[in-house]
């Protein structure tokens, strides 16, 4: 089983219910074809860089899974047949995302007088 990210931009014009929905659909896709999710993220509305399909705004969604190498081919066809999704790019990793760091709070040195 290799690692994969995949993210995919969802047409702004869909409710938070239709935009869910659709997550859950290619999550649902992926797992047919033997997939195991490690993390599914929503990161919202953002403004794309360019225009996309006429489309200045798009919602992020981004997937880390282990699977089968046919499995990214289901995923990225499911994404080409969806009209709501504007543009996608799966990947293969070589070895596993590390973990981020605990944030901690930054201290402030500088007074105001």
């Amino acid at each position: 089983m290799e690692l994969y990210e995949s993210l995919f931009i969802i047409r702004p014009s869909l409710t938070d219910e239709e935009t869910t929905a659709l997550i859950e659909k290619m999550k649902g896709v992926a797992e047919r074809a033997g997939a195991t999710f490690q993390k599914v993220e929503n990161w919202g509305r953002r403004k794309l860089a360019y225009e996309v399909k006429r489309e200045r705004k798009g919602t992020y969604a981004y997937f880390y899974f282990k699977g089968p190498g046919p499995v990214v081919g289901e995923l990225e066809r499911a994404y080409r047949l969806e009209d709501s999704i504007l543009k996608f790019l799966s990947v293969r990793l070589e070895k596993e995302l590390a973990a981020p760091a605990p944030s901690q709070p930054q201290e402030s040195h500088s007074e105001r007088v």
